[in-house]
């Protein structure tokens, strides 16, 4: 019997993804929101692909607010994307 392949929906574009092409973004308990590239941080995880057009869609939308049940700063979202683009040099 084939493994089955954990799928979870982007915030931003709102598409069923495999887990593995997703990056998580995870509020931790102490509320820092960070990008978790590994998947294994704790705290409250949502996800997003690695594409920062489906961010911006996450923050217009408010996704992550909702995902978090909390406000996020602005400069949360800036150093998402920063995070995003560091990460992608690095995994690339």
């Amino acid at each position: 019997m084939p493994k089955k392949i954990p799928m979870r929906q982007c915030v931003g574009c709102r598409e069923m993804k495999e887990k593995r092409q997703l990056i998580r973004v995870v509020r931790a308990p102490e509320g820092e929101v960070s990008l978790d590239f590994k998947g294994k941080k704790p705290g409250r995880g949502a996800y997003v692909c690695p594409d920062p057009e489906c961010l911006k869609k996450a923050r217009k939308s408010r996704a992550l607010e909702r995902a978090f049940s909390a406000a996020l700063p602005p400069e949360v979202y800036e150093a998402l994307e920063g995070q995003m683009r560091t990460g992608e040099e690095q995994d690339g």
